[in-house]
């Protein structure tokens, strides 16, 4: 993928699971919510699998273990390997690994996937500002993560020692709702300190390195549900992406993505991934992808036809990136959105 300013989504005559050998899924918003998968996942990763593609699992969430995290798609129908697994934990251990001595101590904010990450890297977790640590790292912790944590990070930062964050996304998919993610405790421990942390997580490139690297991908597919982490992620790393509607991003953010926050592809799920893409074609002044065709009038987006709602969602797409160029579109499209459902 290029990184001039895409104005439409691309289509494919191929299925996404034949034309990339690896699909970099994320997880929450993705695959499962709140512990459960989400509808169609396990029988499309299924389906993609047997027809050959590779299945590799990426998430930001540093609170699990690699075999935790593939123990879990196991039980959900999904059988994996914890070498499956990419975690931001894991990206960060290996950035603080080149920039700190072996052996060195790193007080952690965060859960055990962090701790994991660290050991295997050969630096040494500890869980308070006295002992003496050479870094500070954040993750994400869950709703167990006591208060107090933060304050260690606090004291630790106030004398000097470097800042690392698995990923700063400000919050996370769960079975009832959006809840605060690991952003939002970066948040505190930055206007405590005034500091600024050094951050592995997707969009970042420490996290797409990780990622190829351990997956030795050729031609990968960013599969995610947000835009400025595994969208952005993708753009940056110069590789196609497929945004899925299970998660956090709605059909408004979308449309008024600014360049590196729009996808290669967009589909409702998963099953996006074993079908080809209808292309959108420019028609008049407008976009036609199946039997819609958008505008993009002075203040709003208009949407003309009948067919199926996502294809009415690419037409405009088309429409807005084309009319924002290299900034987000600010026209209006909830009436246009309204009449798809979304």
């Amino acid at each position: 993928m290029s990184q001039t300013a895409r104005t439409r989504p691309e289509g494919s005559d191929t299925a996404l699971s034949q034309a990339y050998d690896t699909a970099l899924l994320d997880l929450d918003g993705v695959v499962y919510a709140g512990g459960n998968a989400i509808a169609h996942a396990v029988e499309s990763l299924g389906t993609a699998h047997k027809g050959g593609m590779r299945l590799a699992y990426v998430t930001n969430n540093a609170l699990r273990t690699p075999d935790h995290v593939a123990e879990h798609l196991t039980e959900l129908g999904m059988a994996t390997e914890a070498s499956d697994v990419i975690t931001s934990a894991q990206a960060v251990a290996r950035l603080m690994s080149e920039q700190l001595p072996q052996g060195a101590r790193v007080l952690v904010v965060g859960g055990e996937g962090l701790r994991v990450a660290l050991r295997e890297r050969g630096l040494e977790p500890v869980e308070s500002a006295d002992d003496d640590p050479a870094a500070v790292v954040q993750g994400f912790g869950g709703p167990d993560l006591p208060w107090g944590r933060f304050a260690e990070a606090c004291y630790a930062i106030a004398r000097g020692v470097p800042w690392f964050a698995s990923n700063t996304d400000l919050t996370i998919p769960g079975a009832r709702g959006i809840a605060p993610g690991n952003g939002a405790a970066v948040e505190v421990v930055r206007i405590a300190t005034g500091a600024e942390p050094q951050v592995a997580g997707k969009p970042l490139p420490p996290m797409h390195r990780e990622t190829i690297l351990r997956t030795g991908a050729k031609r990968p597919l960013v599969v995610g549900d947000r835009l400025d982490t595994d969208i952005e992620g993708a753009f940056n790393g110069e590789v196609d992406s497929l945004l899925v509607l299970t998660g956090v991003t709605d059909g408004a953010q979308l449309l008024a993505a600014p360049p590196q926050h729009r996808p290669t592809y967009v589909d409702a799920d998963l099953r996006g991934m074993l079908t080809g893409q209808p292309e959108v074609v420019e028609d008049g002044d407008g976009f036609r992808c199946g039997g819609y065709t958008a505008t993009a009038g002075g203040e709003r987006l208009e949407l003309d036809g009948e067919g199926e709602p996502m294809d009415g969602l690419r037409a405009l797409c088309a429409a807005a990136w084309t009319a924002g160029g290299d900034a987000a579109c600010e026209l209006d499209g909830g009436k246009a959105l309204a009449r798809l459902g979304l």
